[in-house]
């Protein structure tokens, strides 16, 4: 018999990418969603409507009585409130859903279905940033509401591990990107802004700190570490990363080589622009706006147990990512007639999908 996945988020990123490498290997799939919620990444991948999609499920009296009823041998938990940015603005929100959230999974599985194989998908945020060596993870030390929840979701699929005896598996994830990624994430943002302005848009790409560093991989490659973790003999807690860290700065340098064209540094602090090496245009501007209100510096992973554990390393390397992503969004607005309309797309974003993907 074919075996069944859960998937909380599943329209999302992480959980579009998830279900298309299971459908390849012939489970049936199922997953949570939030009502209204765009399939754009489904049909991107080919696989619209092939999981079985359930929304709005209200509390933990319905996860278990769905969890009785399908009988899934893997849940993931990949839905969450995701945005830093967002989780300042709406904190109960984010431990609603990253906290709260997982409690009600874990509980459903022990009372339902105690054999599943749980996969909790962690912030690397939990850490405070390097350690005392300058590398790998500090301690500790979440700082945003998105994190601390995330910290709460960790130490509970401990918990229900070792006190419970579920299968729990909490993956302790880095930046994951790609063209599916959401358009409020930064990279993202550049990668838009710079199909954008290759194709003509002048309205230059906006960003807030630049200097900070992330451990940025490939998404695709993060979701089959999440089989692998499941796949393994026994449960544990796994960091899923690259172990090398990149500034935006260097992102949208990156970015923009893949649309082939080169960016000057000029000013400093807020005056700060990055302008055109051929022509002097403006490219890129720093807007207090996007600032947070406390950001880690420095967050990088250490996957070096991981590598040994499950035998999971990722392979795209960051400028392949960042070309990858210029590419896709460059593609997608093709189907676009003028620069207007660009300038209009990527102004909009809280359409999902580049505006479904500007179908």
């Amino acid at each position: 018999m074919a075996k069944k996945a859960f998937i909380t988020g599943i329209l999302g990123q992480d959980g579009s990418y998830l279900s298309a490498l299971l459908l390849r290997r012939g489970y049936k799939i199922y997953g949570s969603e939030l009502p209204g919620a765009s399939a754009w990444r489904h049909a991107e991948l080919g696989i619209a409507g092939k999981a079985r999609i359930y929304t709005g499920l209200k509390g933990f009296e319905s996860l278990r009585e769905l969890f009785g009823r399908i009988k899934p041998d893997e849940v993931y938990n990949l839905g969450s409130q995701s945005s830093v940015r967002n989780s300042f603005a709406r904190p109960l929100e984010a431990v609603e859903s990253d906290a709260v959230g997982t409690a009600r999974l874990l509980e459903a599985i022990r009372r339902a279905t105690p054999r599943s194989l749980f996969f909790q998908a962690t912030s690397g945020l939990i850490f405070s940033g390097p350690g005392p060596d300058g590398k790998g993870r500090g301690g500790l030390m979440p700082q945003s509401p998105y994190a601390c929840a995330k910290l709460y979701s960790h130490w509970l699929t401990l918990n229900y591990r070792e006190f419970y005896g579920i299968f729990a598996v909490s993956g302790i994830l880095y930046n994951h990107e790609s063209p599916l990624r959401g358009e409020n994430f930064v990279t993202r943002k550049i990668a838009m802004a710079v199909a954008g302005i290759k194709k003509g848009a002048k309205k230059p790409l906006q960003v807030g700190n630049i200097n900070v560093r992330r451990d940025w991989g490939y998404a695709a490659e993060y979701a089959e570490g999440m089989r692998l973790a499941l796949a393994a003999n026994k449960p544990g807690d796994y960091v899923f990363a690259t172990g090398k860290t990149h500034s935006v700065r260097e992102f949208i340098e990156a970015a923009f080589r893949a649309a082939g064209m080169r960016v000057l540094w000029k000013g400093e602090g807020l005056d700060e622009k990055g302008v055109d090496a051929e022509n002097g245009g403006t490219l890129v501007e720093i807007s207090p706006k996007y600032f947070r209100p406390h950001e880690n510096k420095v967050l990088e992973g250490d996957p070096s147990k991981t590598w040994k554990a499950i035998g999971w390393r990722p392979k795209t390397d960051f400028e392949a990512l960042a070309s990858m992503m210029v590419k896709a969004d460059s593609a997608v607005l093709k189907r676009n007639r003028s620069a207007k309309d660009v300038e209009i797309c990527i102004r909009n974003q809280k359409n999902a999908g580049f505006v479904n993907r500007i179908i």
